[in-house]
């Protein structure tokens, strides 16, 4: 199972987070392998910012999803409209040039589109 979670708006982070948590815990339970991206575009990067996380309450929970194998992707665009370097976000943070691009190409190899 192959799954993408976009999040563009701050306020969809917790709705995020709670479905991707329990969409890897029943494969990991189902012992079915999967492969779990969250891309963040928009006012959304903002989050991934490791010092804002960690302020806002955050951090545990994107690490305990980073630890069972999900991975993050931030919208470069997005991050030089806000003025975000790349090093202020989480290290398991991938930097991808624009969101929209990410979610296409992964749709295209398989991947279902989830907005929560």
């Amino acid at each position: 199972m192959k799954a993408i979670f976009h999040v563009d708006d701050p306020e969809r982070w917790s709705l995020c987070i709670a479905n991707a948590r329990n969409m890897a815990a029943f494969y990991h339970t189902d012992q079915t392998l999967y492969q779990i991206e969250i891309v963040a575009n928009g006012p959304a990067v903002q989050q991934l910012v490791a010092a804002y996380s960690r302020a806002i309450g955050l951090e545990e929970q994107f690490n305990d999803l980073a630890r069972v194998g999900v991975s993050f992707a931030a919208c470069n665009n997005a991050l030089n409209n806000l003025k975000i370097s790349a090093e202020a976000l989480f290290p398991f943070v991938t930097v991808v040039p624009a969101g929209v691009v990410e979610l296409a190409q992964k749709q295209t190899d398989g991947y279902a589109y989830i907005k929560p």
